[in-house]
Parts: C-alpha cells; structure tokens; sequence
C-alpha cells in the first residue's frame, strides 16, 4: 500500500512539473514573438527557435516520464525485498522452527488418533504463520518470484503434513474457508517448484535436524 502511494505521489509531481514546464514554453514563445515583432528580425529564424523549444520540452517531458517510470520500478522491488526479508526472518525465528519440527515429525494422518496438546499448539501456529505469509504476498501486492525461492522449502514440507488435517477440519466443521488462503499460498508455492523444474514430492532427511 505504501509502494502504491508513493507510485500516486511520483505521478503527481511529474503530472505538476509537466503542467508548469508547458506553461513556462508558452509564455517564453510569446515573449520571444514579441521581441522578434518589435526588432523586425526575420521569420524563419523565429519558427527555427519555435521547433526547437517545442523538442525540447517534449525531450524533457519523456525524460522526466521515463525517471518516474524507473524510480517507482526501484521503490517496489525495495518493498518487495523488505517484505520477502521480513517473513523469511519471522518464519526462521526459533519458536516458528521448533513449530515446523513438531509438525514434520507428525504420523500419517489418521482421524482415530489423538494429537497432543503441543502437537496441536504446534499445527496450529505452522498453519498461522502460513496464513500470514499468503496475505502479505497475496496476487498483486508481491511477485510469487521475490518469495518464493526463500520461503518454498518450508511452505512444501508444512503444507505436506498439514493438508490433510485441515481438509478433515473443513469437512468437521462444514467451514470450506477454513486456512483456504493457507491452502491458495501452497497451490502457488508447488506451482511456482513445478514452473522451476523443482520435484513436487517432498522429501524429509531427518525429522531431527529438519526445519
């Protein structure tokens, strides 16, 4: 949202300089006109400084657009990276890692049997921070080709473990939305490993060690 203020405000501004500029030429060129009248100089040489002041305004206005266009370009892949940086130093921190073990090291689902309580504290925390991710990179606010190359490792594995828990939760619950922008941030994390040549199926070296 910042980035797209910011974007509004360079706009403006370059919308304002134009506006003064071509105003700034047109009372130039009258002037000049007039001193050409009163000294009797010749026409043509009127018209030649009439056609140059004219490209040079155009000159300074396609280069005045073309600075803006790259300036808000830079401003956005800043943003981008600061968000990317954010969440991967959020997603890393030691609570959020000793989460993602307790989830990795989880048994085949099965309804019939019972999670503990710090299996569950442990899921449901993954499944949050998972949530977190999917707004703050949802379609249009950042390319899934900032994110994606950190954060896909980690969102495969969870998502891995904990798709059919909460696909049994949906159907309990009668509540389809349930972590459904979890479940959207995957689709787009095993789309963007499947765009890369990356092997879908994941694979656990060791529940002790991996995070």
């Amino acid at each position: 949202m910042k980035t797209l203020e910011y974007g509004i405000k360079t706009i403006g501004v370059f919308f304002i300089v134009t506006l003064v500029v071509f105003l700034i030429w047109i009372f130039s060129i009258f002037f000049i006109s007039r001193i050409f009248d009163l000294l009797a100089l010749s026409d043509n040489l009127y018209v030649a400084i009439e056609a140059l002041s004219t490209a040079l305004a155009v000159a300074t206005v396609f280069g005045a657009g073309y600075f803006a266009i790259q300036e808000l370009s830079e401003s956005s892949k800043t943003r981008y990276m600061e968000i990317a940086d954010k969440l991967f130093n959020e997603l890393n921190s030691e609570e959020n890692i000793k989460a993602r073990k307790t989830v990795y090291q989880l048994s085949p689902f099965n309804p019939d049997i019972s999670l503990s309580p710090h299996q569950r504290e442990s899921i449901k925390k993954v499944l949050n921070s998972l949530d977190r991710v999917a707004f703050l990179t949802q379609k249009g606010w950042i390319p899934d080709e900032i994110i994606m190359p950190w954060l896909h490792p980690m969102i495969a594995k969870s998502w891995d473990k904990l798709e059919p828990y909460v696909n049994y939760q949906r159907n309990l619950r009668g509540e389809s939305y349930y972590y459904e922008h979890a479940s959207e941030l995957a689709q787009r994390c095993f789309a963007w490993r499947q765009k890369n040549r990356i092997q879908n199926q994941v694979n656990y070296v060791n529940d002790e060690i991996s995070i």
